[in-house]
């Protein structure tokens, strides 16, 4: 019997995602195969993955955050999801300006400024692998971060794809891949690799938080507040430097409906 399911669609800096208002409980979490049919972007909605709303479990919070990749697998946190949500959240008239929600990585804050930039509070990043080929670090997901020029001209589906992976991350289940560009003392330019969606997206959050935290552990820029071009648009990252780490981290951009459907399936 096919079940009617309406959706919305959200993007974050062309990160996009199908939202799900899922409440009732109407879409299996266990559901992969339809999950990756409503991504796919041939034969089912299109997206870079799917998002769940759903009630808490625990009644303090406003809502839960169920992520998967375009694949149809649940996966780590997705920075860029998460501002998205926040967004629907408030269209679904959940919350006004401001959140607190659970996430596959815990617990994170939101916030709509006036403007509707819609801002995500990440976990903090107490560890952070530096080599002098590249930086690995985990911002809610793994990223590799590599800095180099001319970013505009990699083809990074392929190159992202030898380094996602290689051996070094299998038994991790793979990687996303940075490509980072320092183009001033507070800006990035970044394009990323990303698992799940085997392929460049146009913009990826955790990415672009990682990004900014390597690129200031590495020396390379000296501000704590980085605006980020990503090839969908423009991020901001802010964080507060300590002994032991990375803290206060926000990433900050537009969250925004492109459209209302329905599909059956």
């Amino acid at each position: 019997m096919a079940m009617h399911l309406t959706f919305y669609k959200y993007q974050g800096t062309g990160n996009d995602f199908v939202m799900i208002d899922n409440r009732t409980k109407l879409l299996s979490k266990n559901d992969t195969k339809l999950i990756g049919q409503l991504c796919d972007r041939k034969f089912g909605i299109g997206a870079d993955g799917l998002i769940l709303l759903e009630d808490p479990e625990d009644e303090s919070l406003d809502f839960q955050m169920v992520y998967f990749n375009a694949d149809g697998h649940e996966s780590s946190m997705c920075g860029n999801g998460g501002r998205c949500i926040i967004a629907f959240a408030r269209f679904l008239g959940i919350i006004e300006d401001q959140c607190v929600f659970s996430a596959i990585d815990g617990i994170h804050e939101g916030r709509i400024a006036h403007s509707g930039t819609v801002g995500l509070k990440m976990n903090d990043v107490l560890e952070i692998d530096e080599t002098p080929a590249a930086i690995f670090l985990d911002t809610g997901s793994p990223h590799h971060i590599i800095f180099t020029e001319g970013v505009s001209t990699l083809d990074v589906k392929k190159e992202g794809a030898l380094i996602r992976y290689s051996q070094k991350y299998a038994a991790g289940g793979g990687t996303n891949v940075n490509f980072v560009e320092v183009l001033d003392d507070s800006s990035l330019k970044i394009r990323t690799y990303e698992r799940g969606v085997e392929n460049e997206t146009l913009s990826c959050g955790t990415g672009a938080t990682a990004a900014a935290i390597a690129a200031f552990e590495a020396g390379k820029l000296s501000s704590t507040e980085v605006n980020l071009q990503t090839e969908g648009g423009i991020l901001k990252v802010s964080f507060e430097a300590g002994d032991t780490g990375f803290s206060n981290i926000w990433l900050e951009g537009p969250a925004i409906q492109v459209y209302k459907g329905e599909i059956e399936c």
